[in-house]
């Protein structure tokens, strides 16, 4: 059975001017087809095209990647505020081409400093459900998106950060059309109607989504980017808008929380060294603990390396069962080993060890599924007193990727959380719910969770930005996506795609989605790979068939050629010059 997609903003991408490959075939698996962008100079791919419009114009005054992703994030959190925004975070890998060097930037929310272990348990010791957790005001973390977006451009930045905002600041207040996907978001949503302001600004008086096209107009958060254009993170972080924030959670009508001024004004985003390995010719560098996504991603590419039959075809048999093999133990490590570096030990050097992942790798069959894989024992790794402890993340996160006309490099993927995040409006943008992505239980079998709820600490999460390195050092892929959990599989496909089976980029993003988080081995609903179903159960596998939403925005180098590729499941375009 073929989905129906809905591809919102098709004709606002073809209205982008962006420069185009031959034209796209329909994708494989109904989704609407996609062209991928030609740019010789510089190259940006984002969730929607307006933001990709404000990356591009940044770009041809003469600003760098690092200009470009901000204003582009700044208008992301306005026209998509159902999966990133101000009140959420952000993880940042930039590639600086004159030093050849890359660098991590953690803008990951914290837990307020009153935090405690048993801070999702109620009665009797039982996990809090997770709607019950995610709409409470326990869920909100302190938010790092503008302070890591300050950091990093400041780093990296050329033109002024008070500039960066003026695209946002001009689409609030003139307005922009809600997308066809926004508006199934908002049918979807039961529980954003409930708060005042987005019953106004999304909703019309019977409770039903405004139509698509409608003009949204944003003041409010129009007035909080003039503040932050003018101040910097500082007004953000001290001062009237961190007032507000800590009051909204504070008094949240579902449950009040503990986050206060205090936690905001301590807030700090912290550059990090990337975790970088090595899969075939290439060096391929993603982001560190408190991320798992950098580690994992590497582990399931080793992993996959190491096994005897490498050639398998794009969809086959073998091709999903490997993957999904070097996935379940990838998850399995991330679930024991990984969470926030400055309160846990991570063995990030063990767990990518060459020694270690021919151990791991030695444990896949080309016949049969592991069903549930073990967690390792690498190198530097803790007492296993310590204990796997899985935490929910959910699909409404973004990403976007830039190279500027200097060679330099961002992929960036930021979140609320869940769709809509905390469901709480403040100066025109949404709460996190990020504290669900730590563990709901801080102990099982009376031994302590790495991922459990600490004061101060940032939770776990799979966001995975990625960059590519051939022989000779130079950038040849970017890639990130949001998908929550899920993340990991997305990318890590998406590579093994491009780099081993020599797919286009358009192509590789336009394939189906497959792959275990140590679980069920999960197939893309309509497409190919679903037809595999009863020959991976005789192989032992148990087979979830589920639509698998990514959005992998992507840059690839050929030659000296920039190409520039969006997922057809979402809204992306890419466009270059």
């Amino acid at each position: 059975m073929v989905r129906r997609w809905r591809f919102a903003l098709a004709v606002a991408a073809c209205a982008t001017g962006m420069a185009l490959a031959q034209p796209a075939p329909e994708a494989p698996s109904g989704l609407a087809a996609k062209q991928s962008a030609v740019g010789t100079r510089f190259m940006v791919a984002a969730a929607h095209p307006l933001a990709v419009d404000a990356g591009y114009d940044v770009l041809k005054r003469g600003g760098t990647a690092m200009d470009a992703a901000v204003a582009m994030q700044l208008v992301l959190g306005l026209v998509e505020p159902q999966s990133s925004g101000l009140g959420g975070g952000a993880f940042i890998l930039h590639y600086s081409a004159a030093d050849k060097r890359v660098r991590a930037y953690d803008g990951r929310e914290t837990a307020p400093a009153a935090a405690r272990p048993e801070r999702f348990l109620v009665m009797f010791g039982r996990p809090m459900g997770f709607f019950e957790a995610i709409l409470s005001g326990r869920s909100v973390g302190v938010p790092g998106a503008v302070a890591v977006l300050e950091l990093a451009h400041r780093n990296h930045g050329r033109l002024a950060w008070g500039e960066l905002a003026a695209p946002a600041v001009e689409l609030a207040e003139r307005g922009f059309p809600l997308s066809p996907r926004l508006n199934a978001e908002l049918a979807r949503d039961r529980f954003l109607r409930r708060d005042p302001y987005a019953a106004r600004y999304l909703y019309e008086p019977d409770g039903k989504p405004k139509p698509v096209g409608t003009v949204l107009r944003n003041p409010e958060y129009a007035a909080t980017l003039r503040e932050v254009a003018a101040g910097g993170a500082p007004a953000f972080y001290v001062g009237p808008i961190a007032r507000d924030i800590a009051t909204a959670v504070q008094k949240h009508p579902v449950e009040p929380g503990d986050l206060t001024v205090a936690d905001l004004e301590r807030y700090r985003a912290k550059e990090r060294e990337p975790v970088c390995g090595a899969f075939r010719a290439y060096r391929v560098c993603g982001m560190p603990p408190p991320s798992s996504g950098g580690i994992a991603v590497l582990q399931m590419l080793g992993i996959l390396e190491r096994l005897p039959k490498t050639d398998y075809a794009q969809d086959s048999l073998a091709a999903v069962h490997l993957f999904a093999e070097a996935g379940r133990l990838a998850y399995a490590d991330r679930d024991r080993y990984v969470a926030d570096p400055d309160f846990i030990d991570v063995p990030v050097a063990g767990l990518i060890a060459e020694g270690y992942l021919a151990e791991r790798a030695a444990l896949v069959s080309p016949e049969r599924s592991l069903r549930r894989a073990p967690a390792g024992h690498p190198s530097g790794s803790p007492p296993l007193s310590r204990v796997e402890g899985a935490a929910l993340e959910l699909e409404s996160t973004t990403h976007l990727s830039v190279v500027d006309a200097e060679g330099n490099a961002v992929a960036m993927t930021s979140s609320i959380e869940f769709a809509f995040g905390n469901h709480r409006f403040v100066r025109g943008f949404l709460l996190n719910n990020q504290l669900t992505d730590f563990a709901f239980r801080p102990e099982e079998a009376g031994a302590p969770v790495a991922n459990r709820v600490e004061g101060g600490k940032r939770p776990r999460s799979s966001m995975s930005p990625t960059m590519v390195f051939d022989a000779d050092g130079r950038l040849v892929l970017l890639a990130g996506s949001p998908g929550g959990h899920a993340i990991i599989n997305y990318v890590a496909r998406v590579l093994v795609a491009t780099l081993d089976w020599k797919m286009a980029l358009q192509d590789a993003l336009d394939a189906p989605n497959f792959g275990s988080r140590n679980g069920p081995t999960e197939l893309e609903r309509g497409t190919p790979v679903e037809t595999l179903r009863a020959r991976l159960a005789a192989m032992g596998h148990d087979v979830r068939v589920i639509d698998m939403t990514s959005g992998t925005h992507a840059i690839q180098r050929v030659g000296e050629t920039w190409i520039g590729a969006a997922d057809p499941r979402r809204d992306g375009v890419a466009r270059g010059e």
